[in-house]
């Protein structure tokens, strides 16, 4: 993969990141859901229970969107949001997204930095382990249109991402 390899990454900037992020879906597309996936993309109920449901998809594009901010696969990260989630002081919430993205590249500046962040609160959003609370693949192409930060991009918690 093309973030794999140090020189290639760093020729894939955050404007061509957030392009790929957008570039993952066809908005007008009518995609069918099926059994293809591959391990530590697969939402946790299909590979429990391989039962598809619509919400599949959405936790696979999640781990992709993660993939692609951090440079890397994000199952460490997945995986320790989800046993923390179960503690009453998860420890992750005080994690900067900035130091969780591909530190390979420059930190994003500008409206840059809300396309990263937003793409990042949708990507967590995409990821909760109850598919009932997933956004639909509708509502992600809609939210897409990326928003405004609240505050600098360097303060962004990754609790603040999940809604905490």
């Amino acid at each position: 993969m093309v973030l794999s390899a140090e020189e290639k990454a760093m020729e894939l900037d955050w404007n061509k990141r957030m392009n790929v992020v957008k570039g993952l879906l066809k908005p007008d597309s009518s995609n069918w859901t099926s059994f293809a996936g591959t391990f530590g993309y697969v939402a946790p109920e299909l590979a429990y229970t391989m039962e598809v449901n619509n919400k599949c998809d959405v936790y696979s594009f999640g781990v992709v969107t993660m993939e692609i901010l951090m440079g890397r696969h994000p199952g460490d990260l997945i995986s320790s949001l989800s046993s923390s989630l179960s503690s009453s002081q998860p420890n992750w919430l005080q994690i900067l997204l900035k130091d969780v993205i591909d530190q390979r590249l420059s930190p994003p500046a500008n409206q840059v930095a809300n396309n990263v962040a937003s793409a990042a609160k949708l990507a967590f959003a995409c990821l909760h382990l109850n598919p009932q609370f997933r956004p639909t693949m509708r509502q992600v192409c809609q939210a897409l249109g990326w928003l405004p930060l609240s505050k600098p991009f360097s303060m962004i918690t990754l609790g603040e991402l999940f809604g905490y």
